[in-house]
């Protein structure tokens, strides 16, 4: 579906180079239509909603000051782009976001040449577009680089690392902080404005820098004035820390107050070395539903923008984002020792609750995987039982801490990994497709993948048990409908569970598969073992079935390389078994975005794919 509705002057722009030949005057009717252009289509659709309404002025000022895609921008997180799409030739396609063939939710180099880099995960812009900046020089263009980073990524170590890098080096740069933070807004209005078009104009450049080189020949009086200034300064912009980074602070200013942003980016284009913008937005604006609640409207299904979202009345079955929610609450109950840890995913992580039940025990450590991992395996040193709440895909970035603080010391952290396998409408980013495969090589490290609602919260709870690091990995979305028990009793650790008996085949199904074995199974008389442990993986029960079977399938919502259908083949191999056994998986390449299940489709993870793979390897036996 597209919009009928008329847009006199956004309809009239293909891309930026049109406009760019629109005049300055006209430029806030082009931001108002942007904006009603976006609500109209996303409440139509879903998608990433509040973020993109905060940053549509400073999308417009950017295209209309910047000569892209010739210049870099690069937004981070990528979920504030929309507008972006919108004035780069996508307005056509925007129904299609997140959609099977559709548009990419976040910035995707190979959609379009003004998606300069991929964004799904955060905070990494500044060095990318550091990278850029970087290139440029090499390259001796005057090409010009653009970090836009906000939506909290500014919490993530790499964001500082990266700042450190480009002013050491002196990189022509803009790093933009699009800060939607309430609690910065008392700064924003005319004398932070004022304040910040001072800074960036060229007579207060050309005197700082001139001061500077004189003052540097008297060392004393040098120090003094830097210390005078950095205490003026400080005292009305909230920048001495990015000027110690080596960047030149500006602002904060309105970050919707367009004739602002156009005359302080006039001036800072004029300026070489590295500058730091600081701009508050509101997240929603233009909306005021979602200015109100922000969380509630950051992402969002299609919703009537005249009466907003409704919450439903009807009980829904619960996912097991809500299992593993229900169960650090009961944990908790039964244990003082237990903390519960994220990295900025609480309400996607289950964790409304736990908050307000247990505050004290509740650490949201912001946009950090690292930190997450590190501080639970300190809390772990010193008694604590921490359990980190983390999607499969963030994990990733907190691997060097899972090896070197954690398992290498044995510590008992208990990791929940929410959205493993595929995740749907976000795409490649953020699909769990590795977990298995870059935990299982790690020593003292237990992996656990339920089949249902309850294996899940009685994995969690034999995993909490443990004396070491445990990982259970679970999907996004329900699952088969089972009841969960109230009661928590513990599983015997490295144990499958026969489902069927059969003859000849046997399939050996990993978590969320187990269905599709069940049912391929039934039709052609196949064994079915529900394996439950990827590590201690039951040797035993493989063994046994590899002498009784002709053929044995494993199947399991990852990558097939190195996922535990290889542990099996290890197995096999180590006892110098002989057997056709054959892995099934996710395929060796990105499964893009659109629905759950037409991303499983893609993948061959459904029965028949599944059945005609089986009957493939057993024809050519």
């Amino acid at each position: 579906m597209t919009s009928e509705k008329i847009y006199p002057l956004l309809d009239t722009i293909a891309s930026p180079f049109d406009l760019r030949k629109l005049s300055e005057e006209s430029l806030p009717q082009i931001a108002e239509e942007v904006r009603e252009f976006l609500i109209d289509c996303i409440s139509g659709v879903g998608g990433h909603f509040a973020s993109g309404l905060g940053s549509v002025e400073l999308t417009v000022a950017l295209h209309y000051l910047y000569n892209t895609p010739d210049d870099r921008i690069v937004w981070d997180v990528g979920h504030q782009a929309y507008p972006h799409k919108i004035l780069t030739g996508r307005k056509g396609k925007l129904h299609t976001i997140r959609q099977s063939e559709g548009l990419s939710p976040f910035p995707k180099r190979e959609e379009s040449d003004y998606d300069t880099f991929g964004v799904g995960h955060s905070s990494t812009s500044i060095s990318a577009a550091l990278g850029m900046a970087i290139a440029a020089k090499i390259n001796k263009t005057r090409r010009r680089s653009v970090a836009v980073i906000g939506d909290g990524a500014m919490t993530a170590g790499v964001a500082f690392e990266a700042l450190n890098h480009a002013g050491d080096i002196e990189a022509d740069m803009l790093v933009i902080l699009n800060d939607n933070d309430m609690s910065i807004s008392p700064n924003v209005g005319a004398l932070s404005n004022r304040f910040a078009k001072i800074l960036s104009g060229k007579l207060y450049s050309s005197v700082r820098e001139g001061s500077k080189k004189m003052l540097s020949q008297m060392p004393s009086i040098w120090e003094l004035a830097r210390r005078t200034e950095e205490h003026v300064k400080g005292l009305i912009v909230p920048g001495t820390l990015f000027e110690e980074f080596g960047f030149n602070y500006i602002g904060p200013i309105d970050g919707h107050d367009l004739p602002t942003l156009i005359a302080t980016l006039k001036n800072i284009q004029k300026l070489s070395g590295p500058q730091f913008l600081h701009v508050i937005t509101k997240k929603g604006k233009g909306y005021p539903r979602a200015e109100e609640d922000p969380v509630k409207y950051h992402g969002v299904s299609a919703f009537d923008p005249a009466v907003g979202i409704l919450r439903s009345a009807a009980k829904k079955r619960p996912n097991y984002s809500d299992i593993f929610g229900d169960w650090i609450c009961d944990m908790a109950a039964k244990d003082d020792l237990l903390v519960g840890i994220t990295p900025a995913m609480r309400e996607g992580s289950g964790l409304v609750e736990f908050q307000k039940l247990y505050p004290e025990r509740y650490f949201d450590v912001a946009i950090a995987e690292q930190h997450s991992v590190n501080v639970a395996a300190g809390m772990a040193c010193d008694g604590l039982k921490p359990v980190v709440a983390i999607y499969s895909t963030f994990l990733q970035r907190g691997y060097d801490q899972v090896i070197h603080d954690v398992c290498n010391q044995n510590l008992p952290v208990l990791f929940a990994l929410d959205r493993a396998g595929l995740v749907g409408a976000d795409g490649p980013t953020h699909n769990g497709s590795y977990d298995l495969t870059f935990l299982r090589c790690l020593p003292n490290m237990m992996i656990m993948a339920p089949a249902d609602e309850n294996e899940c919260r009685q994995m969690l709870y034999t995993g909490f048990l443990g004396e070491g690091p445990a990982a259970i990995r679970y999907p996004r979305g329900t699952g088969p409908g089972v009841n969960v028990d109230d009661e928590m009793y513990e599983l015997p650790i490295g144990k499958g569970a026969v489902v069927s008996d059969g003859q000849e085949v046997a399939i050996l199904s990993f978590g969320t598969t187990l269905e599709i074995a069940k049912a391929v199974g039934d039709d052609i008389g196949a064994t079915v073992v529900n394996m439950r442990f990827v590590k201690p993986i039951d040797e035993e029960l493989i063994l046994e079935i590899a002498k009784s079977h002709r053929f044995i399938f494993t199947i399991e919502e990852n990558m097939v390389a190195g996922g535990a259908g290889s542990a099996v083949n290890e197995v096999l191999a180590e006892n110098n078994v002989i057997v056709r056994v054959a892995n099934y998986g996710l395929p060796d390449r990105l499964i893009q975005h659109g629905s759950r299940d037409d991303m499983l489709v893609d993948a061959g993870l459904t029965e028949t794919a599944f059945a005609s793979f089986i009957q493939g390897r057993i024809a050519a036996d």
